[in-house]
């Protein structure tokens, strides 16, 4: 599908870890938070339609 963009990942994580921990991050964390993001979209276009709306909203995530 290709919404995760794998060169903002990694800056992300270091912006995102406080603590320094994480040093590095592997190559299946893009297809991982590809298939979580679908996932989420899926379920979110259900909510929409059996609330009866044609937009996507916030809500349904």
């Amino acid at each position: 599908m290709g919404i995760i963009i794998k060169s903002n990942i990694r800056p992300l994580v270091k912006e995102l870890d406080k603590d320094k921990a994480i040093s590095s991050v592997a190559d299946e964390v893009e297809t991982a938070l590809e298939r979580k993001v679908e996932n989420l979209l899926i379920d979110a276009i259900k909510r929409a339609r059996e609330n009866k709306r044609r937009t996507l909203q916030a809500r349904d995530l």
